[in-house]
């Protein structure tokens, strides 16, 4: 065990995790407040906003990860802004895998999100307005503490499902050893040249860490269900 573990290069993982991290931060600001307005907006607008966050769900990772790709590429307008101004190249880039991942990863942020905030009280909500509350400090000291299985989950699903992802990281990233070389693309290419074993123990330790951390979710959320009972 020692001896496989010793033949492993774990630098695919820090940087899975690293990726997975940063993403979760950024999504969480960005989805916080889109969550909030989602919840309780009543324009006509909503169900087009709402199916605009949901595409990644329904996208083939070729297709997302094509206009990603065109978006962030030196011929775009985003892409040509980061390279003049600030020396960045964001395609084949770790910074443009985190934009990728943000867009690919947003509605598993956001949806958990808003389900926990259209589950609060309105009551409660009403009279926090009333106090003389803030939609900040609504969002901030009422509503947050209360859905604290939703966010887990947000944060939790979002974590592993920016681990996991493939075919998006792929296109827009590609494999550049400790910039993009993510652990998914690790086990792409041990494939690729039959090399099973080592293909074998990538998977197993990628199976354990989303078992793991599935796991904790539904354990947790268990127990907040009971302590309302």
């Amino acid at each position: 065990m020692i001896e496989i573990l010793s033949n492993i290069d774990f630098k695919p993982f820090i940087l899975s995790f690293k990726l997975a991290f940063i993403t979760t931060i950024i999504l969480f600001i960005i989805s916080l407040p889109l969550s909030w307005y989602l919840s309780q907006t009543k324009s006509k607008l909503k169900p087009i906003l709402e199916a605009i966050t949901a595409l990644p769900l329904v996208l083939p990772p070729s297709v997302l990860g094509f206009y990603i790709l065109f978006s962030l590429s030196q011929n775009s307008f985003l892409g040509k802004f980061f390279e003049d101004y600030f020396d960045i190249q964001l395609v084949f880039n770790f910074s443009g895998l985190v934009i990728a991942s943000c867009v690919y990863s947003l509605p598993f942020m956001v949806q958990p999100l808003q389900s926990g905030f259209e589950s609060l009280n309105k009551n409660m909500i009403e009279a926090s307005f009333i106090s003389g509350k803030s939609k900040f400090q609504t969002i901030l000291k009422i509503a947050i503490p209360n859905i604290k299985p939703s966010l887990l989950t947000a944060l939790i699903v979002t974590f592993a499902h920016t681990v996991g992802e493939f075919g998006v990281v792929l296109m827009v990233g590609g494999s550049i050893p400790d910039q993009t070389k993510v652990a998914s693309v690790a086990i792409y290419e041990f494939v690729e040249i039959m090399d099973y074993e080592s293909a074998h123990i990538y998977s197993a330790i990628m199976l354990i860490i989303s078992f793991i951390v599935l796991l904790s979710v539904y354990i947790f959320n268990q127990k907040q269900k009971k302590s309302f009972l």
